[in-house]
């Protein structure tokens, strides 16, 4: 009875929520426009490795060569050995208002021969952005979660992906990226998910919060926000308006199908007009055998016959057989909604490339109202 009791009263206190309480925040919803992380790439060498490096590769031990001369050496790339050396690319992305001195985690992976990264050291490398300026150096041990071992008869057992690894903190900023978050008189907010109806909710949301004429929707995606006129409030500004709680308007209908493995996803907003559909199958079956039987040789002389065992003869014996299951048809009513649309189609034990087969018919019918995405 308890357990009833604070079932009950658990579905009036949702039954009496407002509906606020299953909006979302807006820093769910939408990014602020130029506020966002830079991919950063470099290439570099990882040493200290234990025989499974690159051996006499030649972008290696070419790399080796260049390194080692600018700390001063002369050196042939010919006495050269990179068994304990990997050419490796690094990669990391700069997030925003990172500021010089600060550090970041950078991820290593094998361009070579290399088996495994693990107990290596990666030299100074540095990081550049799209426009080949560098913004970090990286440098550090790694920290490779895979293992690979080689046996001398060939045998090999590895475990996760050991040409992979990571050095966390590894890369120091060396220059920042500017941002207009301080010098724009408005910021502009993009939705994750453009719509007109939500981008039109949002802005409403806002001025309900901050008062009129503060945000403005400028498309299905962008909503421009007027930001204060002193930058040390902008932060303080922005912690309210990330917190502001949206209800998003229901998405477009739309049924998403993955062809390659059978799963369909249909929006709850999927309607279908009047329609009759009849769905059936025809399986045809094909069965080859062959049939043997021993062969005799027939020889006639000095008024007798001899019957000697031949060669097998092979008689091929196919059979085919046609089974069709019966038609079966079903009614879609006006309106018909998602799940009575499910149901319809469960009662019939469509497969799901039945299934992807009926309701491309019905969109060519013009009787399905969803967008059908094939990816």
């Amino acid at each position: 009875m308890i357990r009833i009791s604070l079932l009950c009263s658990l579905l009036m206190i949702t039954a009496v929520l407002p509906q606020s309480a299953f909006a979302d925040r807006l820093k769910d919803l939408a990014s602020v426009a130029g506020v966002r992380s830079n991919p950063l790439v470099g290439y570099g060498i990882v040493v200290g490795l234990s025989g499974t490096g690159d051996g006499n590769s030649g972008l290696t031990l070419q790399s080796l060569e260049s390194m080692i001369s600018r700390l001063g050496l002369s050196v042939d790339a010919a006495d050269l050995n990179a068994k304990n050396a990997a050419a490796v690319m690094v990669t990391a992305e700069l997030t925003p208002f990172l500021k010089t001195g600060q550090t970041l985690d950078v991820t290593v992976s094998t361009v070579g021969q290399s088996k495994s990264l693990k107990g290596g050291t990666l030299l100074m490398t540095p990081l550049m952005g799209a426009d080949g300026e560098v913004y970090a150096i990286a440098q550090g041990n790694l920290v490779v979660g895979g293992l690979g071992v080689e046996g001398a008869d060939g045998s090999s057992l590895t475990v996760n992906i050991p040409t992979v690894g990571r050095v966390p903190r590894g890369a120091m900023v060396e220059r920042m990226v500017e941002t207009p978050f301080l010098e724009t008189e408005f910021l502009v907010l993009n939705l994750h998910r453009g719509d007109f109806s939500t981008a039109s909710l949002v802005a409403e949301e806002i001025n309900k919060t901050f008062g009129g004429d503060v945000a403005l929707p400028l498309d299905a995606t962008s909503i421009r926000v007027r930001a204060p006129a002193d930058p040390g409030q902008r932060v303080s500004f922005m912690g309210l308006l990330e917190n502001v709680d949206v209800t998003p308007d229901a998405p477009a209908a739309k049924v998403v199908i993955n062809s390659r493995t059978g799963t369909i996803v249909i929006g709850g907003n999927v309607r279908v007009t009047p329609a009759a559909i009849t769905h059936g199958s025809l399986t045809v079956q094909v069965t080859e055998d062959q049939n043997v039987s021993q062969g005799a040789t027939v020889v006639a002389g000095n008024g007798a016959t001899v019957v000697a065992p031949g060669a097998p003869v092979v008689t091929p014996d196919t059979q085919i057989t046609a089974n069709q299951d019966p038609a079966r048809a079903f009614v879609f009513d006006p309106g018909v909604s998602l799940s009575s649309l499910v149901d319809a189609i469960n009662a019939v034990g469509a497969t799901p490339s039945d299934l992807v087969a009926i309701l491309e018919a019905l969109r060519e019918a013009g009787a399905l109202r969803a967008e059908l995405v094939v990816i």
